[in-house]
């Protein structure tokens, strides 16, 4: 991970290999040109005023992820100057909002991949500005290379390590407020990242088993308690729908429970995690060129773990239990069937009219164990349906819920991080089409709106006066286009600071 410091130290005498501006399209009613935003007067006075002058004549409108590179003003200790673009400007007493800091750090510290130092001058009119720079700066350095050769020797090839330390300018290292924004943007980051890690991992090397055994020893090292099923406690428990989708893999299913707890909460949470380590479809197996990027299909699953951990680390005053439904949906002689009738955990029988339905099946018996402890709230997260993807698209994603002022209180907390999200209704009309002549239930129901079919099949199993969202992340949880903002190619850790904010807004008694 990036190092993280914070500075008030002249930025001409700093020494890194970069200092770091914001740029801006000017508004209309001002300059309507290209703006210097605040923290790099030093940079615009060493150019004797004429730094976006010199920046719009190398081709620079301050258009967000844009950056340019200039040599520094004679008398820097850095060679380079790095500027890059926050968007539009914002009106007059008006600062950048968080986002816009967060997807330029993000940019920048991407584009000093291989650099050792880089100072970030970036608008930092408060503690939550450099919370809002340092979390975008240890997202947009993540690189996973675990697997390639050139890692192992940074001068070999083209491999590249990335920045190993940033320092935020203008930010005050003894204030309570700006350490403790770094802190968390430290925790949050690390944990997202390792969120990343997981989805990034090929699926020979992250089966149900190796999956719980890295949350077992991340409990263990930040204090939360675990426990793990296999197949032979996961049968005398009678998880029907767990047991169901791994029947036809080599690897055994487990389900995981991590909590964490504080003495000073007064809500109880439930974080409920699709783990599906690598999706085939099964039986009803996916047609070619659907099954090259289904080791994501855990994405849910490793947000919730990674919610946890933070929530730990962070020392939240709530109780936080998380559960990971963990298994491979493979096709086999023991595969199960479509037209297989399974016993859930919750005594509901479903018929399996498709198995590449699978993640409803494994969340429904988390869901149902989770409800049986009572807490205030259970959210959901997985990469559920195809269809909410052709609703909302790569970068969106859904929320549905059983209750309307917690399912906009999520996505209100969604939206504060950075994370988009649009709440989505549950027509009543839909549950119809899941009635079984056979079973209490099918897997499968309408085709249209299959996204809003998912969501009404779990909430089926989510116990009598507790609240519940289902976030369906199946378009943002993994990047196939190139990079943006903070955001890599590849795992990019969706849904785990929406649960976080989730987290302390529970723990602030904001949470409705």
């Amino acid at each position: 991970m990036t190092a993280l410091t914070l500075s008030t130290a002249a930025v001409p005498g700093l020494r890194a290999d970069a200092i770091v501006i914001g740029v801006a399209k000017g508004a209309a009613s001002r300059s309507g040109g290209l703006v210097v935003a605040p923290g790099a007067e030093a940079v615009d006075k060493a150019y004797d005023g004429r730094l976006a002058g010199v920046l719009e004549t190398l081709g620079a409108s301050g258009a967000e992820g844009e950056v340019t590179k200039l040599p520094a003003p004679a008398g820097f200790k850095a060679p380079v100057v790095v500027a890059v673009g926050l968007g539009a400007e914002p009106e007059k007493d008006a600062g950048f909002d968080a986002e816009a800091l967060r997807r330029a750090a993000g940019v920048a510290a991407r584009a000093l991949t291989g650099a050792k130092k880089a100072a970030f001058a970036l608008p930092l009119a408060e503690a939550a500005d450099a919370g809002a720079v340092g979390e975008g700066v240890l997202l947009g350095a993540y690189l996973f290379d675990a697997y390639k050769e050139s890692a192992k020797d940074t001068k070999a090839k083209n491999g590249k390590a990335p920045l190993a330390e940033a320092t935020l300018l203008g930010g005050k290292p003894r204030d309570k407020a700006f350490k403790a924004a770094i802190e968390r943007a430290a925790a949050v980051a690390e944990e997202l990242n390792r969120a990343r890690d997981l989805v990034n991992t090929p699926p020979n090397d992250l089966d149900p088993e190796a999956f719980a055994a890295v949350a077992q020893a991340a409990a263990k090292e930040h204090g939360i308690k675990v426990q793990v099923l296999d197949e032979k406690a996961l049968t005398k428990g009678g998880y029907g729908g767990i047991l169901g989708v791994g029947a036809g893999s080599a690897s055994g299913p487990r389900l995981v429970k991590l909590s964490y707890t504080s003495s000073k909460a007064r809500k109880t949470l439930a974080f409920v995690g699709k783990g599906i380590t690598y999706d085939s479809g099964g039986i009803s197996l996916k047609p070619a060129g659907h099954n090259e990027t289904m080791k994501c299909d855990m994405a849910g699953a490793a947000a919730v773990f990674a919610a946890v951990v933070a929530a730990a680390r962070l020392g939240l005053e709530v109780n936080v239990t998380g559960w990971l439904a963990l298994a491979e949906n493979m096709p086999s002689g023991s595969a199960t069937r479509p037209g297989d009738v399974l016993r859930m955990y919750s005594g509901k029988t479903v018929e399996v009219l498709n198995t590449d339905a699978e993640g409803r099946l494994v969340l429904a018996d988390a869901l149902w164990a989770a409800s049986q402890e009572k807490p205030d709230a259970i959210i959901d997260v997985a990469t559920l349906t195809g269809a909410m993807m052709l609703a909302l698209g790569s970068r969106t994603y859904g929320i549905m819920a059983n209750d309307d002022a917690f399912r906009a209180a999520v996505h209100e907390a969604a939206e504060e991080v950075g994370e988009p999200a649009w709440p989505m209704p549950l027509p009543e009309h839909l549950r119809k089409g899941m009635d079984s002549a056979t079973a209490d239930i099918a897997n499968m129901g309408e085709r249209m709106g299959g996204g809003l079919v998912a969501g009404l099949f779990l909430r089926e199993f989510v116990g009598e006066g507790i609240a519940w969202a289902h976030l369906d992340i199946a378009g943002p949880a993994f990047n196939e286009a190139g990079p943006f903002g903070y955001t890599p190619k590849g795992g990019t850790g969706t849904a785990v600071r929406t649960l976080v904010r989730v987290a302390e807004l529970a723990a602030a008694g904001d949470l409705g």
